[in-house]
């Protein structure tokens, strides 16, 4: 078993890294080969089963040097995060857009139709969201960074249509939670707020305690992307947005407390952001009996989401 991470040098493509090198079988085979691609590596475990290829994913002949022994499952991670894709839309379209499209040329194969699992995003929804969603509300991007994704989406979902790729399309909620540094996320509010508290250091929220959001821990969303590759699909659909908490600014403060101690709560303060909170604070609940039957989960409730966040104690889940 040959697996390709594309991102692994990021956040969440560590942990994805580390989660595999752990179990060391995918799809019931033993993985030996452990592919990583991104443009710098940090904290990357040795491993006789890695191969790290530095360089940007923009690069076409990186690619062909990459696949050129093939591949049996891809995690397709890398991108430009929505703010940074916003601000710089050349970048985002050649890594977001481009780079994929050309991954996917490169990667189609009838004879053997590589599994890739797609981190798309729930920015394919855009910024009004009808009061109760759920898996049937068409996508509606307001944003390049959202409206690369679901163009991915339908590009995997026509290959797979066609037998040369065996896709499975994932949209991601607020991942949390990311290092404080900066990373182009305009929702990186959500994960700054976690650190502060947990530090102990002072933190002005630019959104207000009201403010809702839909959360994931980073090793729950790494548990639905092993879940996504060993699935057999026996439907057309290919593309599933996840369950999540639905969860308020003030909601997640309480469960901070709960964790790390009431005495932090006088170190939050809230400054509004007005077009911050309409794009990344007005979120409504999110129904997803479709994913929820094939076995996607979330954290199943705001302190274990906490504890996963920060992989403490299993005592501390509530």
């Amino acid at each position: 078993m040959r697996v390709l991470v594309t991102g692994a040098g990021g956040f969440l493509g560590r942990q994805l890294v580390s989660r595999l090198l752990g179990r060391g079988t995918l799809r019931n085979q033993s993985i030996e080969r452990l592919l990583l691609l991104d443009r710098h590596f940090e904290a990357i475990p040795g491993d006789r089963r890695l191969r790290l290829f530095p360089g940007s994913i923009t690069d076409p002949a990186l690619l062909r040097r990459v696949l050129a022994d093939g591949v049996d499952v891809v995690f397709h991670l890398a991108s430009v995060p929505g703010g940074a894709a916003e601000a710089d839309y050349e970048q985002g379209r050649d890594v977001n857009l481009l780079a994929s499209i050309e991954l996917l040329e490169q990667l189609r194969n009838r004879q053997h139709p590589p599994v890739v699992v797609f981190a798309s995003s729930v920015a394919v929804y855009g910024g009004k969201l009808v009061p109760l969603m759920d898996e049937s509300v068409p996508p509606r991007p307001a944003l390049s960074y959202g409206s690369h994704k679901r163009m991915i989406e339908l590009m995997l979902e026509d290959l797979t249509r066609r037998g040369e790729i065996d896709a499975r399309s994932l949209r991601l909620p607020g991942i949390v939670a990311r290092p404080p540094q900066p990373n182009g996320l305009r929702s990186a509010f959500m994960s700054d707020l976690m650190h502060a508290f947990a530090e102990g250091r002072r933190y002005r929220c630019p959104v207000s305690p009201q403010a809702t959001a839909w959360w994931m821990s980073a090793q729950c969303c790494v548990d639905n992307l092993l879940h996504a590759a060993e699935l057999t699909p026996d439907t057309g659909r290919r593309v599933w947005q996840l369950p999540v908490l639905h969860l308020s600014i003030a909601q997640v403060v309480d469960a901070l407390a709960e964790v790390f101690g009431d005495e932090y709560r006088a170190l939050i303060s809230f400054e509004p952001d007005p077009e911050l909170e309409t794009l990344f604070g007005r979120f409504p609940p999110l129904d997803t009996p479709a994913a929820s039957a094939l076995g996607f989960r979330h954290d199943g409730s705001a302190r274990a989401l906490i504890r996963q966040s920060f992989e403490l104690m299993p005592a501390l889940a509530s």
